[in-house]
């Protein structure tokens, strides 16, 4: 005690001045020490500097995106993150520097130091196009090879190339925005969420198998051999166990795995923006997710969204468009002609069809036959499965040519122009089928070629609406049984409940989908939170009481203790990031993607494992001939 006091007395009787020379000493070497770390590599990004910055001393680092040599000048443009900047080496001024210069290759990673000038010959289409650097040091950080395609926005890399060597791709402007958009939502959606209370919690991506809906992907346990985990196709029961909790309000921007057929639109591992909530309806979760989607919109592409977002029934949804996603940014609505073509004709594919649907093309009745072959090759394709393809011209000079009109009168013909609404100019076309979902799935398929032909499917224009009162189940031919629309959890709707015992393929469910032209961007239901009607789902679905404790007995047990009402939805981030960037595929908003085919071009997985591996996981690898 007696050190202590003495050093406090020291401390107090020290002059004043020096505390503060000495302290002024602790911030000098602060500054230095910052600015030290500041300009070792760079004291401004290559997308930063303005004319108002000419005369400063800057140093800049990136890559090389090219070089241009005229006659003792060089130009480099210098590319990083934020931008382009010229840089200016000549060789009157200094000629080793400039020699330095001309040895440089695209992508070399390089750092220069000079002085800010005003650019003699502006470039308006850079942001830097007003400024260039003098450059006075040159030091290159690391060389690069030749590129395998070319680093620029329209590049001459192929698919593959490109994931090859995505390192590269992601150096693209047009790549890397995508990813920086992507960045943008996720903070926006965060901000949102835990502005209205929600806790994002993390759950684990080591979990049980769930048979039911896609396939699993599987992880062996070294630990326990013979058992696996499955990596999590979405955290359905997590969540649900979360409200059970007492967490009210829970989100995550969590990764999913399904191994199921790839397309565009598809990943084996996707990112949700998973959410549940507690003691809501509908109607609460409908509205504040919409909520969120204004939002998002408003601030990424400046559009306002619609208030509220039209609603529509599955079924209205089917029997208008034939999908379960409409895209509504332009017409050509089903008009069914049953009344007009089933049995006024002598049409047999007409008279034995269970279901006649056409569209209204606007002003394509000048078609040629080469067109409309193409248009009936189309429809033929084995993933559309129809049989043949119908046209009506109702030709501008009010004449009708028609595939069928040896089959029908000019009045019957000019019925089905009453019916469909069609005008002089118009070209309808028409398919036929002996189930009506089937076909109507299949005339979809057409309105959306036909959307795309004439250029309707703006990607700049945005409808959205909610798509509500899906089926609880549908057949599965492959199963040969009812399966879940949605999952199983998923709530009926309270007025169809009696009908889960003779007619459960009537029954609706309390689910809900937001579409965004003609894509499934989220998705989301009431959950079932009574464990008597949750064992009654698993009794229609096929599952033995044993099955169903199996699986799902931690969930059922939980419910026993006081489970809320809850609700929940996931958007699909991928889908809603590749929408407001206006991209064809998901892969383009995917830092590291996999291709069609599920594989990593770039670390060429999924690859074999060591016989040490196997070993030790207990495996046996048994793979036909005709596979590897």
């Amino acid at each position: 005690m007696h050190t202590i006091g003495k050093l406090l007395i020291n401390i107090i009787f020290t002059p004043y001045w020096l505390l503060i020379v000495l302290f002024g000493l602790f911030v000098v070497i602060l500054r230095q020490e910052k600015t030290y770390l500041l300009i070792m590599y760079r004291t401004n990004t290559c997308g930063e500097l303005r004319l108002s910055d000419a005369g400063r001393e800057v140093t800049l680092a990136g890559w090389v995106q090219r070089t241009r040599k005229m006659g003792g000048m060089t130009f480099v443009d210098l590319r990083d993150r934020y931008g382009i900047t010229q840089l200016v080496f000549n060789e009157s001024s200094d000629k080793a520097l400039w020699e330095q210069a001309n040895k440089l290759g695209r992508e070399y990673c390089i750092q220069a130091k000079g002085v800010v000038s005003e650019r003699q010959s502006k470039n308006d289409k850079m942001e830097t196009g007003d400024i260039e650097i003098l450059v006075s040091k040159l030091t290159v950080l690391s060389p690069s090879l030749t590129p395998p395609f070319t680093i620029e926005d329209n590049t001459d890399g192929g698919d593959d190339l490109r994931m090859k060597y995505r390192y590269l791709d992601l150096r693209r402007s047009c790549v890397r925005k995508n990813l920086e958009l992507r960045h943008r939502m996720t903070i926006l959606i965060r901000n949102f969420l835990d502005a209205r209370q929600f806790m994002e919690i993390e759950t684990p991506m080591l979990i049980g198998s769930t048979p039911e809906g896609a396939r699993d992907f599987v992880v062996p346990s070294r630990m326990n051999p013979g058992q696996f985990y499955a990596l999590p196709q979405s955290p359905q029961t997590l969540k649900q166990l979360l409200m059970v909790a007492g967490m009210d309000r829970y989100f995550q921007i969590v990764k999913c795995f399904r191994d199921e057929d790839l397309r565009a639109d598809r990943q084996p591992e996707f990112t949700q923006v998973d959410c549940e909530m507690s003691f809501v309806d509908q109607d609460d979760v409908i509205n504040l997710f919409e909520e969120m989607c204004r939002m998002l919109f408003k601030e990424i592409r400046g559009v306002d969204l619609p208030k509220p977002l039209q609603q529509m029934t599955w079924a209205e949804a089917m029997k208008r468009f034939g999908s379960d996603k409409p895209d509504l940014r332009f017409g050509m609505e089903f008009v069914e002609l049953m009344d007009d073509l089933k049995g006024t004709g002598s049409f047999s594919v007409f008279n034995e069809a269970k279901y006649i649907g056409g569209i209204v093309v606007p002003g394509c009745a000048d078609y040629s036959r080469k067109q409309l072959n193409e248009l009936t090759d189309f429809v033929k394709k084995p993933q559309i499965g129809a049989k043949g393809l119908v046209y009506i011209k109702y030709n501008s000079d009010g004449t009708v040519k028609s595939s069928i009109d040896k089959f029908y009168t000019a009045d019957q013909l000019q019925k089905v122009k009453e019916t469909t609404g069609a005008k002089d100019g118009d070209l309808v076309l028409i398919l036929s089928g002996d189930n009506a979902n089937k076909t109507r799935i299949q005339l979809c398929s057409l309105r959306l070629e036909m959307g795309d032909r004439l250029g309707l499917r703006d990607k700049n224009v945005f409808k959205c609406l909610w798509i509500i009162d899906f089926p609880l189940f549908e057949w599965s031919d492959e199963e040969q049984r009812l399966m879940a629309t949605h999952h199983p959890f998923t709530m009926p709707n309270p007025d169809d409940i009696p009908l889960l015992d003779e007619h459960p393929e009537k029954v609706r469910a309390k689910a809900y989908d937001f579409v965004c032209n003609g894509i499934e961007v989220g998705g989301g239901s009431l959950r079932i939170h009574d464990t008597n009607l949750q064992e009654k789902m698993f009794e229609v679905l096929g599952f033995t009481k044993e099955r169903a404790e199996a699986q799902f007995g931690f969930l059922m047990n939980a419910f026993k203790y006081g489970a809320p009402p809850h609700a929940g939805l996931a958007f699909g981030l991928d889908r809603f990031v590749s929408i407001l960037a206006g991209l064809d595929s998901i892969r383009d908003c995917i830092a590291f993607p996999k291709n069609n085919s599920g594989r990593d071009m770039m670390l060429d997985a999924p690859s074999e494992l060591d016989q040490k591996q196997l070993d030790e996981l207990h495996l046996t690898v048994n793979v036909p001939k005709a596979n590897k």
